[in-house]
């Protein structure tokens, strides 16, 4: 009876981390980070989306300088290029939610591993896009952001992944960083947001933290 009554008393402060790790994600999520240009000549578009957990950071390929666009896997006729950041396992065997199980979760929020960059090209704007007004200085930030997550080889060329995509147009290629709890997919578009000087979340691991502040 003893060893039962221990046992439920560390169940209990078991349940007790992911409370209060939502908790404290949820005040740091609604603590903004104002912008930090006054009265900025906006004369650059990106946009954000949101599969429903997970952001993407997209831009019009026509801006993108041409460091950032070497060695992207992409066509003439795509004329915006999403950038999304995650677990490598996890992004290549959870393609969809149902595919999802409790060994790939916890290797992505609790053990150090690989991470992508996923890549996903678009002929046309999307309506649920969410548009964002930045100056040059801000977007040349964003594109070094995202130029300086990408993995390279020796001769310092983007390392693809060869025919692992979800479908025929989307890649992807290895990137820097591990994946965990505190540093996830949206978290990583936070920093890129807070790094450039745009108005952003003090932290947050979730995709609405950035898209109520936009929207």
């Amino acid at each position: 009876m003893k060893i039962l009554k221990i046992i439920l008393k560390w169940f209990g402060y078991l349940l007790l981390v992911p409370l209060a790790y939502l908790l404290i994600s949820l005040v740091l999520t609604f603590i903004s980070i104002d912008r930090k240009e006054e009265n900025p000549i906006s004369n650059k578009t990106i946009y954000l989306t949101s599969n429903g957990v997970h952001l993407d950071i997209v831009l019009a390929t026509k801006d993108i300088d041409s460091l950032l666009l070497s060695g992207l896997d992409y066509s003439d006729t795509h004329n915006y290029l999403s950038f999304g950041w995650g677990d490598e396992n996890f992004y290549l065997n959870t393609p969809t939610w149902n595919d999802l199980t409790f060994s790939n979760a916890f290797k992505a929020l609790f053990l150090k591993s690989p991470t992508l960059i996923h890549l996903s090209p678009y002929k046309a704007k999307r309506n649920k896009w969410i548009e964002i007004k930045l100056s040059e200085p801000e977007f040349l930030k964003i594109t070094s952001y995202l130029q300086n997550t990408f993995e390279t080889n020796a001769k310092g060329m983007k390392i693809l992944l060869p025919n692992k995509g979800y479908s025929s147009s989307d890649n992807f290629y290895k990137s820097k960083g591990s994946y965990s709890c505190l540093n996830t997919c949206n978290s990583w578009i936070n920093t890129a947001f807070k790094q450039s000087g745009l108005k952003s979340c003090l932290w947050t691991p979730f995709d609405f933290g950035l898209m109520n502040k936009y929207e």
